[in-house]
């Protein structure tokens, strides 16, 4: 019956107007690459006739701050871009993110990690010296979760966890992938002509998943697919550094029966260094170029959205 559901949704994504989300966290202010996303957005929701909405991702409850989403509003609309008035935040939600996980608990797919990252970099290199061959990395360069706490006993996990040892939840990528065997993975890409051609996902390179930690019942993984499907939302407009991550959302998709948006994948904007542009290197925010004088014209002219 939910395989009937999910297919039932996804036929009326299909026959229903475009729902399109820029999904900003509110960490830092925003900077041109940023502008880009959410103009791109603007401009394919307009060009097919879909709603644009705004999400805030807010699931960091250490880094996310309430100045820097009151700057989102600003800059937005500074930009000239409206949503509707609802704005989905996600730290609202947790019991949304909890509920999906509470189902792949169920089926036996998740599991508590009690590693550290500390502890984590040091089996994985413990791992290179006894094999003297380097260590499998995810597709973002990251060495791959080595099990440590794959096979600890149920009775062990729950009197850790009960003793409030700090640990995450991770995805079992094979018994996750059994799970789906004979389904295909795959997604349906478009440009912005409209034409789409399927896209088969991997996402086994990616190895143990987290899924949500201790103190946040959530990823951004887990979050991101619950979002959109209880928005509706039927296109994902977003950065090339995610195209690689959309097989463990494709997957986790499939298996919490939710249905799978079409995607694009825009070119990222570089500084001068040729890095991409990132609140985390501090690169120039849309606040300090209108405070030097920009206007939202020359931004849009400058980004190619005139």
């Amino acid at each position: 019956m939910a395989r009937l559901a999910a297919n039932h949704r996804q036929k009326r994504m299909a026959s229903s107007p475009p729902v399109f989300r820029f999904a900003p966290s509110p960490n830092g202010r925003l900077h041109l690459g940023h502008a880009y996303s959410a103009l791109l957005n603007q401009r394919l929701a307009g060009r097919f006739g879909g709603e644009l909405l705004l999400r805030i991702e807010d699931i960091d409850l250490t880094r996310c701050r309430y100045e820097f989403e009151q700057g989102i509003f600003d800059d937005l609309a500074w930009l000239g871009i409206s949503f509707p008035p609802e704005v989905r935040r996600q730290s609202r939600h947790f019991d949304d993110y909890r509920r999906a996980l509470d189902r792949l608990d169920a089926m036996g797919l998740v599991y508590p990690c009690f590693c550290s990252r500390q502890q984590v970099k040091e089996a994985v290199g413990r791992c290179e010296a006894e094999s003297g061959m380097p260590w499998p990395r995810d597709p973002d360069g990251a060495p791959l979760y080595p099990g440590t706490c794959r096979d600890l006993s149920e009775a062990e996990a729950r009197r850790r966890r009960a003793a409030g040892e700090p640990h995450v939840l991770r995805l079992a990528m094979d018994r996750a992938l059994a799970r789906v065997a004979g389904a295909a993975l795959v997604y349906r890409l478009f440009d912005e002509t409209g034409a789409q051609r399927d896209v088969t996902v991997d996402p086994a390179g990616w190895g143990d998943v987290v899924l949500a930690r201790k103190d946040v019942p959530t990823s951004y993984h887990l979050s991101v697919v619950v979002d959109d499907a209880l928005q509706g939302v039927s296109h994902v407009v977003r950065g090339r550094d995610l195209e690689a991550a959309t097989g463990i959302h494709v997957l986790l998709q499939r298996l919490l029966d939710l249905p799978t948006p079409r995607y694009h994948f825009h070119r990222l904007l570089n500084d001068e260094t040729g890095q991409k542009l990132a609140k985390s290197r501090l690169s120039r925010s849309l606040a300090d170029l209108r405070a030097d004088g920009a206007t939202p014209e020359a931004i849009r002219r400058q980004l190619g959205f005139t």
